[in-house]
């Protein structure tokens, strides 16, 4: 029986640990969806195997009418309490979905943190037991941190984080499905691999890096930019103002791409061209032996 079942007077009963919340594409492939600036409040969903007590669900209930709303499209773990087992630390938390479909979790590494954000824990979890978790839902589940896993032998019983662990997943090549269908298996490894041996872009920061530039027998200009997106969270891209320097840091073309919704999952890096059209062509033979794009600024 978890000790907040102990407790007789409703005050006592509370969320012993703080929240942490990711954008769901750090775990799950699922294009975003819904008005990004509205609240989820997220319902309760008890796992099917869990034979809990009329007194546990109006526990589990009260405790979900607590937790903070979340935005569209967020991944979130609510502490609820934790305590010492013979296997090791044992912590009871909500899983909780804002997405508007259900999703599976599997191999999840997590992290559990101090009052001070140090870490006591770390261990990845297979979550596969904790079943389909509804859309719009918080799941009661209880994460068990082997003895070995545990890194500090001390911990507060209020303002600790199960938090999920995204140092260890390093930055991606992420195709949209067009390139997927279309480019050969050989161009798509290349990519990869030039990926994987670039310098990840800096925490909190979106980049582009020039990959090819061509004159087409039309007279436009094709330019192929790797989009690098170093933020934990997913961006959309709707339109890009793109200027183009060449070699003799002349502008050789600039324009406004219109791209409709073009999203950057977290960590990644997406291929993208744009095709410059002849009356947005600046310098007639522009200098491509070694070019950089250039996002137009308002003031420019």
């Amino acid at each position: 029986m978890f000790p907040l079942f102990r407790k007789k007077k409703k005050e006592d009963i509370q969320l012993e640990g703080l929240t942490n919340t990711i954008d769901s594409a750090e775990l799950v492939d699922s294009p975003q969806q819904g008005d990004q600036d509205s609240e989820v409040k997220t319902e309760l969903s008890i796992h099917p195997l869990w034979n809990v007590s009329k007194e546990q669900y109006y526990v589990f209930r009260f405790l979900n009418n607590e937790l903070p709303t979340l935005k569209p499209n967020q991944l979130s773990l609510s502490g609820i309490q934790w305590e010492e087992t013979p296997e090791g630390l044992s912590v009871t938390a909500f899983i909780r979905n804002s997405l508007k479909k259900p999703i599976q979790l599997e191999e999840v590494p997590l992290i559990l943190l101090d009052e001070n954000r140090e870490v006591v824990a770390k261990h990845t979890f297979n979550l596969h037991d904790a079943g389909e978790i509804p859309a719009e839902s918080s799941r009661p589940w209880t994460f068990v941190f082997p003895k070995e896993s545990l890194l500090k032998d001390h911990l507060q019983k209020e303002g600790w984080t199960l938090a999920f662990d995204l140092s260890t997943k390093q930055h991606q090549l992420d195709l949209e499905p067009s390139w997927e269908q279309s480019l050969p298996d050989e161009e798509k490894k290349k990519l990869q691999q030039l990926v994987s041996q670039l310098e990840p872009p800096k925490k909190n920061e979106l980049n582009f890096m020039g990959l090819e530039a061509k004159m087409l027998q039309s007279g436009d200009l094709a330019v192929t930019l790797l989009i690098r997106n170093g933020y934990e969270k997913a961006i959309q891209i709707q339109q890009l103002p793109l200027r183009i320097i060449d070699a003799n840091d002349a502008i050789a073309a600039e324009g406004q791409f219109n791209i409709g919704q073009l999203e950057i999952k977290p960590n990644t890096t997406k291929p993208w061209t744009f095709i410059f059209p002849k009356n947005n062509i600046k310098k007639s033979a522009p200098d491509l032996s070694s070019w950089k794009a250039v996002v137009i600024q308002k003031q420019d």
